[in-house]
């Protein structure tokens, strides 16, 4: 009795070719590429009418949520040198950029 599918894989070399490599995106807050979870971050916050969406370490937007509040992001919005120009924010982009993309570490919230 005959096979009625071979072992080969007559398709197999077509889609190993069609398939582009990933390009990660840079990290809106560090520019770092990003490694392999990606966080969609809302630069302005939904809750204050933020529709952006831009790609982000998850341990750079744990950062931004606990050293600053809602009216503090939205007053920033979009403008990230505007952020950077804060000391701590610098030191944290500065710590991290010696890190690996797929880094992560607990940081400490801030008191309010």
């Amino acid at each position: 009795m005959a096979r009625r599918q071979s072992r080969q894989d007559p398709y197999g070399d077509l889609q190993a070719e069609q398939e582009p490599p990933v390009v990660a995106p840079p990290c809106w807050l560090c520019g770092r590429l990003t490694g392999k979870t990606v966080i969609a971050h809302h630069p302005v916050p939904k809750s204050r009418g933020g529709r952006d969406v831009v790609p982000m370490h998850p341990i750079c937007q744990q950062m931004l949520i606990a050293n600053f509040t809602n009216s503090e992001l939205q007053r920033h919005g979009m403008d990230v040198e505007g952020l950077l120009a804060e000391p701590g924010v610098r030191k944290f982009v500065d710590w991290v950029a010696k890190k690996d993309p797929d880094f992560t570490a607990t940081l400490t919230k801030k008191q309010r």
